[in-house]
């Protein structure tokens, strides 16, 4: 089965980034949206096609909601799926900065 998961960190408060709403945007352009979970956890259900994706977090609303100032209104990450694989994005997030990798 081919899917797709992220885990979302504040990286400046050192804890989970709870409640950001993201989107997986498909090779077709069709999007799935969910939100994180209070461990910064999404799986996104069912399969997905291989090719390319692209996950946006939609980091100003998230920050604005706990009146925090940010530099990025999103992030967003193209990455290549892989049939037949589990793809896990990682996203270690501040105000200023962003980092991301492909986890397990």
């Amino acid at each position: 089965m081919t899917t797709v998961s992220t885990h979302v960190l504040d990286a400046a408060l050192g804890r989970p980034a709870a409640g950001l709403a993201v989107i997986l945007i498909l090779p077709d352009d069709s999007a799935r949206t969910a939100t994180t979970d209070s461990d910064g956890r999404v799986r996104f259900e069912g399969e997905v096609p291989p090719g390319p994706h692209t996950l946006t977090f939609t980091t100003g609303p998230w920050f604005a909601e706990q009146d925090r100032e940010t530099f990025f209104p999103e992030v967003s990450v193209g990455f290549t799926v892989t049939a037949g694989e589990h793809h896990h994005v990682a996203l270690l997030l501040s105000p200023f900065s962003y980092t991301t990798y492909r986890g397990s």
